[in-house]
């Protein structure tokens, strides 16, 4: 800062003198505090474990921060030991926990609470993001409800803002601007965004929709012309939403990191078309093991690095989840090489909910970070292939951007858990990851979609031509490929009706030798992957109820073993680790297979072959 020397200033006392001199290093009240001797802050591209809060609150939040204290923040940062911290801002009933001054806050606050999550954050070098609602904002569209999208019957939706509207540059920019500057945190992940953009028949979306295809009005529902189009075009108006954002808060704040919740994932199976700084959701908070599963898979090959979330209470029962549960889950996660959150309440003053919460993520990040270096960032070995096309979806998805009430997804599920369960390395790839690389893959399995792109169908059928396995599964697919599975045709296609025990068997038959075969049980997901150019063979234990848990959660999961685990290679290992455990393993070898004992596999191992 330059002084200019005048009457005010030669007044001034040396300790003043000396504290403004200070400011250049320091902060100014009310600004982004930076200080030089601050340590750095990891970027969230290389994060493997983080923690998050939320409590979306609304009218009844009076007394915000009256218990958020650095204490209770170290508290946290002391147990978890997190590479980053999510924490709420703005949930979907639109107020702010915070005294934003551009957006709507929460009517009233004692002190100023996320100064007190940036200022100890920043203290101890982590990382603190934001959770901010973006579409979804029942507050906004109220007070403004020209800034709502319109639905079918022509009235303001009640939750979703329009994505063609003024909202994200009136309110969310500006809003993001805020946090990025006045409070210097370092990013925002956005919730309740594509999975909450709704059909816009607002005047602006039609308008454009009209000019740009030709059509004289909107269609109201499937099967009316140009339904199609329509719903791409607003999907496309997402995309364009959040490329805007995104852009914006670059131009702005350079180091500013966005992720969009579900954007580019299980609930968007497309190429990565903004530049976001991670992909993220948080899958369900019961059957969490089977949404893993599927979430996971729909993440890991979009070449951004990623995480998914944990709740860390059962939605069904409100009750806080065991360690052991959440562990299993995060196992899930881990094996695909990916980071892993979980979540956890904030109290209505945006306190943490219960401190005693923190020791049970504490225990799960002591079992995280003991297989961070065997697991985080790992790829796949190229096995199975299970088509979740792109083009299929969205043309039966009666949604913009989810799965639910997708037949090719229900079937497509269905598929991944047999195939799990016959223990074959899977990967859910749409056609972004398969035109011209198909033949990486030994076998790809096209389930219950009843549209695929001519071009991209024509390549599948080139593929059987050439000796890889292609297997449909139901009518559509056979449909699709009718003329392949002809008389007199040469093309290995195989077609099941359904996933039951002859897809089992004709898999089986498809898929003869995989690169890993396990024996001793069936209730362990088997992951053949690749880390620092090592093979390891990532080993999850899945058994227990995790599709109905008890009301007080999973206490255990029992161990499973004896497994004999045979691995195809091409030369005699030197060695296999159990690792964590950090166990050399007896290794027998014959006709290409290197063969290992597991006495039991207690949760979640991974054998790492030392060539």
């Amino acid at each position: 800062m330059k002084i200019t020397h005048n009457r005010s200033v030669s007044r001034l006392t040396q300790p003043l003198m000396v504290l403004l001199t200070g400011l250049a290093a320091t902060c100014f009240v009310g600004a982004a505090c930076v200080d030089a001797a601050d340590p750095p802050r990891m970027k969230r591209a290389d994060a493997f474990l983080g923690i998050h809060f939320d409590f979306h609150a609304g009218e009844d939040c009076n007394r915000v921060g009256e218990r958020t204290t650095p204490e209770m923040v170290e508290l946290v940062i002391n147990k978890v030991k997190p590479d980053y911290i999510q924490i709420d801002c703005k949930g979907h009933r639109g107020y702010s926990s915070y005294p934003t001054k551009v957006g709507n806050p929460a009517p009233g606050f004692v002190g100023d609470p996320l100064r007190v999550w940036r200022n100890v954050t920043r203290k101890r070098g982590i990382p603190l993001f934001m959770h901010y609602s973006g579409v979804w904002d029942y507050k906004a569209v109220a007070d403004h409800p020209d800034w709502a999208a319109i639905n079918a019957n022509g009235k303001p939706n009640d939750r979703a803002t329009s994505v063609f509207g003024p909202y994200v540059d009136t309110l969310m920019i500006p809003q993001l601007r805020e946090l990025a500057g006045e409070y210097g945190v370092d990013g925002v992940w956005v919730d309740g965004d594509c999975w909450g953009t709704t059909v816009d028949y607002g005047s602006v979306a039609v308008s454009k929709f009209c000019e740009q295809t030709g059509a004289e009005a909107a269609p109201r529902k499937v099967g009316e012309a140009h339904w199609n189009e329509w719903m791409d075009f607003n999907r496309e108006g997402f995309r364009n939403y959040v490329r805007h954002y995104v852009n914006e808060l670059k131009a702005s704040h350079p180091d500013f990191q966005v992720i969009s919740n579900w954007a580019f994932s299980d609930h968007m199976p497309e190429p990565v078309s903004a530049e976001v700084a991670g992909l993220s959701g948080d899958f369900s908070p019961d059957d969490s093991v089977n949404s893993a599963r599927f979430a996971g898979r729909c993440l890991e090959d979009q070449g951004v690095p990623w995480d998914l979330m944990s709740w860390s209470f059962s939605r069904k029962t409100r009750k806080q989840k065991p360690a052991v549960q959440l562990m299993q889950e995060a196992a899930l996660v881990l094996a695909l090489g990916g980071g892993y959150q979980a979540y956890f309440k904030q109290d209505r003053d945006g306190a943490i909910r219960d401190p005693a919460e923190m020791d049970v993520m504490a225990e799960v990040a002591r079992f995280c970070r003991k297989r961070q270096a065997y697991c985080h960032r790992s790829v796949a070995v190229p096995q199975i292939a299970l088509l979740y096309s792109t083009a299929g979806h969205y043309r039966e998805s009666p949604r913009l951007f989810h799965w639910a009430g997708s037949n090719g997804v229900r079937v497509l599920r269905k598929a991944l858990t047999e195939i799990l369960q016959k223990q074959y390395g899977v990967q859910i790839l749409s056609e972004h990851h398969l035109k011209g690389n198909m033949s990486r893959w030994p076998v790809i399995v096209v389930p219950g979609w009843e549209y695929l792109e001519p071009d991209f169908r024509d390549e599948l059928a080139s593929y059987a031509k050439s000796d890889g396995s292609l297997l449909l599964i139901g009518p559509g697919p056979a449909k699709l490929f009718n003329a392949e599975l002809g008389p007199n045709t040469k093309s290995s296609i195989v077609f099941v009706d359904e996933v039951d025990d002859a897809f089992a068997t004709v898999l089986q038959k498809a898929f003869p030798k995989p690169i890993v075969e396990v024996a001793g049980a069936k209730d362990v997901d088997v992951s053949p992957r690749i880390l620092k150019g090592k093979l390891s063979i990532h080993l999850v234990n899945t058994s227990g109820p995790h599709d109905d848990a008890p009301d007080g959660g999973i206490t255990e999961v029992k161990p499973v073993g004896p497994l004999t685990v045979s691995i195809a290679l091409d030369q005699a290992p030197k060695s296999i680790m159990m690792q964590p455990e950090g166990k050399s393993l007896d290794v027998s070898w014959a006709n290409g297979r290197a063969t290992v004992t597991l006495p039991r596999l207690e949760l979640y191992s991974i054998l790492v072959v030392m060539p």
